[in-house]
């Protein structure tokens, strides 16, 4: 916001040229220099008039008329650039409440429940469509784990090659003459190359045991082991162990609604669009899918509460306390009175086809005061009852949360009638301050002219006195002569 801190000040610019003035003046026969506040001060002496009174009285009332002009014209300006910013920024509030009301996300959030906790978890993308279904598990997708014999944590087990095999992948991994347990399982882990598989030893009472998992359930991620033909008999019996699985891989079985569903992993995405189902358990549940209308919610008492708060702001611009007789500084503005009326229209009227059709239907009224008022009870039910409708309300071509961001947009846009005015105002402000520069400096060049005016009589006085004094001196002396020849 533009503004002039110096209107209403002029002493300083006219010291300046007072100095200025008196500095390049003379008087008195003597041709002394003069200056500063020592010409001001030596005006008066050949009239007996307080002078410097007289000057500034003079300057003053030359320059009232102009001033007072540009003071109230700048604080005219300044309170309403002030206004128009505020009223910004309460519109700028209801534009956010708009587009998180007007928001596709807001309306794509759902919340699918499992009857049977035990079952797993859930958890839904904004595609996801209401719904309920039948779901039952009969098996989990587990990883395979194959173990070998057990043998003392010192022992080794021979010479040869391990060949490990996930798919189309194998790893081979050398086993020396001093490799034990534990040396072959830090190979296979640290073998470059690993197609999959986790090697841990497990020390039990009959020894170390070597443990192989697959890293990923699923029939697809099972492995084999097998051991190369120059292999010693050791390396062959420990890769015919690794090769019968303790645990064989199996893929998640189960049905929704009657039909069979696979998995590779427990996480099932896929089967049901924008759902994922989380198993932990087989068993049956009933999975209900819904819309989830927090988000909604949160989202009209965002718009309630920002609207409010706009309310609030125009009361206080549009305002007059007859009291203090002190008015708002956008009182009777008919840009501010145009904005209330476009807004009021939209959030008045119906939108057609929508079976909830206004605010008010939705439990959003309007006060006296401008304000808004939210039954948060008949929102609950509309939301329960017509998610749909609520969106349709304020979305779409016609919704009225479209039609009022639409408004918002061009009151504030860069090019808006807001903005236009505040860009006209504060060229204003500049103006005034560049008249103000040029008041400053008139008066500072009158201020002078009197100076030299009162300068010029001061000397003419003094020189008359000085006359006067010397004629008076003469007459006394040659009464004196005439006296003693007498």
């Amino acid at each position: 916001m533009s503004s002039i801190s110096s209107v209403g000040s002029t002493s300083s610019a006219l010291s300046s040229a007072i100095s200025g003035a008196a500095s390049t003046s003379s008087t008195g026969s003597s041709g002394s220099s003069i200056s500063g506040t020592g010409l001001l001060s030596s005006l008066g002496l050949g009239t007996g008039l307080d002078v410097n009174s007289i000057i500034q009285a003079l300057v003053n009332a030359q320059e009232s008329g102009p001033q007072a002009q540009i003071t109230n014209q700048t604080n005219l300006d300044n309170n309403q650039i002030a206004g128009l910013t505020a009223l910004q920024t309460a519109l700028s509030g209801i534009q956010s409440a708009l587009n998180e009301l007007t928001s596709s996300n807001t309306y794509s959030t759902y919340n699918a429940t499992l009857s049977n906790t035990s079952l797993g978890t859930t958890s839904t993308l904004p595609d996801a469509s209401p719904g309920t279904y039948n779901i039952n598990v009969t098996q989990l997708a587990t990883a395979q784990k194959s173990v070998s014999a057990a043998q003392s944590s010192t022992s080794t087990v021979g010479t040869g090659t391990l060949n490990i095999t996930v798919g189309s992948k194998t790893v081979n991994v050398s086993v020396g003459a001093s490799d034990t347990l534990s040396s072959i399982a830090s190979s296979i882990n640290n073998a470059s190359g690993n197609p999959g598989v986790t090697a841990t030893i497990v020390s039990g009472v009959n020894g170390d045991q070597l443990v192989l998992t697959s890293t990923s359930t699923g029939t697809a991620n099972a492995f084999s082991v097998s051991a190369s033909g120059d292999s010693s008999s050791g390396v062959s019996a420990l890769a015919s162990a690794l090769n019968t699985p303790s645990t064989a891989a199996a893929n998640a079985q189960l049905t929704i609604d009657g039909i069979s569903v696979s998995s590779a992993n427990n996480s099932v995405s896929g089967a049901l669009t924008g759902v994922t189902l989380n198993l932990t358990s087989t068993g049956s549940s009933q999975l209900t899918i819904a819309q989830n209308s927090a988000p909604i919610s949160t989202a009209v008492n965002d718009f309630v509460t920002a609207y409010n708060s706009y309310a609030s702001t125009v009361n206080q611009l549009d305002s007059y306390d007859s009291s203090t007789k002190t008015a708002g500084v956008l009182l009777g503005d008919a840009t501010l009175s145009s904005i209330q009326s476009q807004l009021s229209k939209v959030l008045g009227s119906n939108v057609t086809g929508n079976s909830i059709g206004n605010l008010a239907s939705l439990g959003i009224t309007r006060n006296a005061d401008g304000s808004m008022s939210l039954n948060s009870t008949t929102l609950a039910n509309t939301l329960a009852n017509n998610p749909s409708a609520v969106q349709g309300l304020f979305t779409g071509t016609n919704g009225l949360g479209t039609q009022l961001s639409s408004l918002v947009t061009n009151f504030n846009s860069s090019t808006g009638v807001l903005q236009t005015r505040i860009n006209s105002l504060n060229t204003s402000v500049s103006n005034l301050a560049t008249q103000q520069t040029a008041l400053n400096q008139r008066m500072a060049v009158y201020q002078q002219q009197l100076v030299q005016q009162y300068t010029s009589l001061s000397t003419l006085m003094t020189s008359l006195n000085n006359t006067s004094s010397y004629l008076t001196q003469s007459m006394d002396a040659m009464n004196n002569v005439s006296s003693s020849k007498s």
